[in-house]
């Protein structure tokens, strides 16, 4: 199934899980009146205004390149996510209100075991809707389903400890329990959007993803051809789902364009071989100079102006830099 379709189905899922559990979530607080179940219910209705944001932004970065968009529609996503954050957020900030007003003016709590089972119903499958939506995510490399899946794992952990201090409730009749529980798990919500929010803004700013360049030298560094004398100026940027690299690789000077083409040929489908065909490559061969030397290790060339002294190693510190490496 094409990527897009599959992320776009998921969060179909999400979408009508979040509506379903809303409403579940609104007749758990009827029943019980109680504010730590309001704050869980006016958490879903992020999760569904976020959830149809997500469907959206995923219909349109699945969309085909165009002239107006030449890499693509991917950073709808972090858009989306971008929202989401901001969503979670505000939420946390209601919940905290919400508490504070129900603490000062505390409402008699009811029916308080009908309530903890609905919303036990909610964490159940607001989880495992969740895993489904962060394993898909990663796959595709989708950021906005990853975001909505941590949104509903976030859901959960919160309803999970509202669970615990509506049962402390009922066993203790300490009312203000209530808003306590409310007010603890809003500032969980409210860290959860910060993540969330923080990570989009770095997609958004093309912010470098380290993790990603540290298993990708060390790929290259593991597979490194003769020919690869240097590597420098590598950036990697994120569209959607979709990951653009450019780099410049020092071959040597007298290979033709072919021979320099197939270089660069092997250099991409290293990358494609170890991290999937999102990947696309823009690769600047630039010929290798005299001081090139000390660092080729290669056996056979006639033209030589200097011995081999060692193999510079390509780390995070040298490769992200627009100059040749030298001795």
């Amino acid at each position: 199934m094409n990527s897009g379709r599959e992320n776009l189905r998921i969060q179909k899922l999400v979408v009508t899980v979040a509506v379903l559990l809303f409403i579940i979530k609104i007749a758990a607080f009827w029943v019980t009146r109680s504010v730590a179940i309001l704050t869980d219910a006016l958490e879903s209705t992020v999760n569904v205004i976020a959830g149809f944001i997500g469907l959206y932004s995923l219909y349109v970065a699945a969309k085909p390149r165009d002239e107006n968009h030449p890499y693509g529609h991917g950073k709808a996503e972090f858009l989306s996510a971008a929202v989401e954050g901001t969503l979670i957020i505000v939420a946390g900030l209601v919940i905290v209100y919400q508490s504070v007003l129900h603490f000062i003016y505390p409402q008699p709590l009811q029916q308080l075991d009908k309530g903890i089972i609905l919303v036990a119903i909610t964490a159940v499958i607001n989880f495992a809707v969740g895993f489904i939506s962060i394993q898909k995510g990663k796959k595709n490399n989708s950021l906005a389903l990853v975001a909505s899946g941590k949104h509903l794992q976030s859901d959960t952990y919160s309803t999970l400890g509202i669970i615990l201090g509506l049962a402390l409730i009922k066993f203790t009749n300490l009312a203000w329990l209530d808003s306590v529980t409310a007010i603890i798990f809003a500032f969980i919500i409210m860290y959860t959007g910060y993540h969330i929010l923080r990570h989009s803004l770095a997609g958004i700013m093309d912010e470098a993803d380290k993790e990603l360049l540290l298993k990708m030298l060390a790929v290259l560094n593991a597979n490194r051809r003769t020919n690869w004398i240097d590597l420098h100026n590598l950036r990697v940027i994120k569209y959607g789902g979709q990951f653009h690299i450019d780099c410049h690789l020092t071959v040597p000077w007298y290979l033709n364009v072919v021979e320099a083409h197939k270089e660069v040929e092997e250099l991409g489908k290293l990358i494609k071989n170890e991290f999937g065909t999102a990947f696309e490559m823009f690769v600047h061969t630039d010929p290798c100079l005299d001081f090139s030397c000390s660092i080729c290790n290669k056996t056979d060339c006639t033209v030589r102006k200097r011995p081999f002294e060692k193999r510079v190693e390509w780390t995070l510190e040298n490769v992200l830099k627009d100059k040749k490496h030298s001795l």
